[in-house]
């Protein structure tokens, strides 16, 4: 699965997964995402355009992400997820805990906020 990663001045990382949330591409991404706490990130954006689909594995991974965050005081925002993936995260309740956020300018204002 290709990433891509982008950073702006503040320590905020904009991750872009280029396809689905499967349980591979899930792993991976949490992984990515530990390697850049590590680095002292403040906030993630999730930019979810490129992802046509989400498995219980992706959700599990999208959970696991926002709770290992808050336990360290970092933010996650996700953005531009498609129909298929709404649907998954009402379906499974998790609206409320997934933060979604409209543009990516609002995100990183979310995320400098905090």
């Amino acid at each position: 699965m290709e990433i891509k990663v982008f950073k702006n001045d503040e320590q905020i990382y904009i991750l872009k997964p280029l396809s689905g949330l499967d349980l591979y591409n899930a792993e991976k991404i949490k992984e990515l995402i530990m390697k850049l706490v590590e680095k002292g990130m403040k906030g993630v954006i999730l930019d979810l355009k490129k992802v046509g689909s989400i498995g219980s594995a992706g959700i599990g991974a999208l959970i696991s992400i926002s709770s290992t965050l808050q336990k360290i005081n970092c933010d996650l925002a996700i953005i531009n997820y498609n129909n298929k993936v709404e649907k998954a995260i009402e379906m499974t309740k998790l609206t409320n805990y997934l933060p979604s956020t409209p543009t990516l300018k609002q995100a990183v204002e979310q995320i400098r906020s905090e």
